[in-house]
């Protein structure tokens, strides 16, 4: 593997839900191959990823996201069924203060699935529905090169080959969910119909989000586009997690790889 002579990075991370998580391959890969970030960006789950990278704590993060598959999620969700989002989303954020003590929960507030926050006379919701990946607002410096990192691609997914041991995760995770929801249909008929508009309303911003980015990635052109399969998870999915930190891997070295063959030749 080529060194990269400490080539200094504006590293822009996009929103994504639990497809973000593969924001953590992909700066694990640049740290291996030398890169140096000397600054990063990011929206809803990108942020969250970058303000944990840049407190030094992704390890401690990765270590904890690789859990959530078994029921700790569930205990982390705090269920509500108004029409504004499915969880409120107070337990994930207290439990994310251990990693980045001033997050906000305006950085997660993912409309239908986290409720939005009111301040004052406004109702704030994730900055994904409209900046997904935020490329304006990178610190950038004279000599740095911008990888834009987009989780929401529309480019076919090749799946790995699923172990054992991630076979069980998901199946537990399916049980659970299927429990959720067969609580709610015996609940009442209105929360069902609620749970299929959230399905719609989600389904029409992912396809909106994906849009908009590739908008802004033709706007600002970043030197390196890192882009990982929309399809390779649904934004709830964190019992994916080790599944999506690989995808991110993956991704990464393709495009690396062929920078660096190309410096060579």
């Amino acid at each position: 593997m080529k060194s990269t002579g400490n080539q200094k990075v504006a590293l822009v991370l996009s929103g994504g839900g639990a497809r973000g998580i593969a924001h953590i391959g992909v700066i694990e890969e640049l740290e291996k191959r030398g890169y140096e970030i000397t600054s990063i960006a990011g929206t809803s789950m990108g942020s969250l990823i970058g303000g944990v990278y840049a407190a030094g704590k992704m390890n401690q993060l990765k270590e904890w996201i690789y859990t959530l598959d078994k029921g700790k999620v569930f205990r982390l969700v705090d269920f509500t069924l108004s029409k504004q989002g499915l969880f409120k989303g107070e337990r994930v954020l207290k439990k994310m203060k251990d990693y980045v003590p001033d997050i906000l929960i305006e950085d997660l507030a993912i409309p239908t699935v986290l409720t939005p926050v009111k301040e004052e006379n406004r109702l704030l919701v994730d900055g994904g529905v409209l900046n997904n990946i935020p490329m304006a607002h990178v610190q950038r410096q004279e000599g740095d090169m911008m990888i834009a990192v987009n989780v929401n691609a529309d480019i076919p997914l090749v799946k790995p080959e699923m172990t054992e041991e991630a076979v069980k995760k998901q199946s537990l995770y399916h049980k659970k969910i299927s429990e959720f929801y067969s609580h709610i249909r015996r609940s009442s008929s209105s929360a069902e119909e609620n749970l299929g508009y959230f399905s719609l309303v989600t389904k029409t911003l992912d396809l909106m989000t994906m849009r908009m980015a590739e908008d802004k990635i033709k706007q600002f052109s970043p030197e390196v586009l890192i882009s990982v399969s929309r399809e390779s998870c649904n934004v709830y999915d964190f019992y994916k997690a080790e599944e999506q930190v690989e995808a991110g891997r993956k991704a990464a070295i393709e495009v690396l790889e062929t920078i660096q063959n190309r410096e060579v030749s």
